[in-house]
């Protein structure tokens, strides 16, 4: 278990922030970069817990959460050649599969697109539409990141998949009344012209 006792450290004041082996990079470096953005996405699926409140989906989320935790320890991990540390957090391919069991459960009771749908409907929907967005950059991040040092596979894997998750919940949410919602808002093309 973590226990943080102090808050402040004074040794990020340098630009530079440590990782999880002790080394230590700066605070713009690709790999921040995307730990920055998994947090912002963690943050915006808070709040769409908020907008949910107590509910199976809600619930749903909050092991979500938990997982972006993992992700971001994993990315703040540097990869090692052969076996990693015991000690090393990485997200595994059964969290993946979890994800992708959430989707087609929740994408089961659907009915199929004939368009593409705006980001919107009840507050719960827009916040989970929102969250999903912020996940495609945290995806991006994690994708540019790769590209100058090893990153472990499921780390970006699980990132894509829960961008997908956070599409068809969006969508679920607003096809259950139980939730405020009323439907998809479908895009129409050049009505504002």
């Amino acid at each position: 278990m973590v226990k943080l006792n102090k808050i402040y450290t004074r040794t990020g004041d340098d630009g530079t922030t440590g990782l999880v082996d002790g080394s230590r990079v700066a605070k713009h470096d690709a790999i921040m970069q995307a730990v920055g953005d998994v947090d912002e996405a963690n943050s915006a699926i808070g709040m769409a817990v908020a907008a949910l409140g107590d509910c199976d989906e809600a619930a749903l989320l909050r092991r979500i959460q938990n997982d972006l935790f993992d992700l971001g320890a994993d990315l703040a991990t540097p990869v090692t050649e052969g076996a990693d540390p015991e000690w090393a957090l990485r997200i595994t391919p059964g969290q993946v599969e979890r994800l992708e069991a959430e989707i087609d459960r929740l994408n089961e009771a659907l009915p199929a697109l004939d368009s593409f749908i705006l980001p919107g409907g009840s507050a719960a929907a827009a916040a989970v539409h929102l969250a999903r967005a912020i996940t495609r950059r945290a995806e991006r991040s994690v994708v540019a990141a790769s590209q100058a040092r090893t990153l472990n596979p499921p780390a970006r894997t699980y990132l894509n998949r829960l961008s997908d998750l956070l599409f068809v919940l969006a969508r679920h949410v607003n096809a259950t009344p139980a939730l405020g919602g009323q439907g998809d808002i479908k895009w129409v093309p050049g009505a504002s012209r």
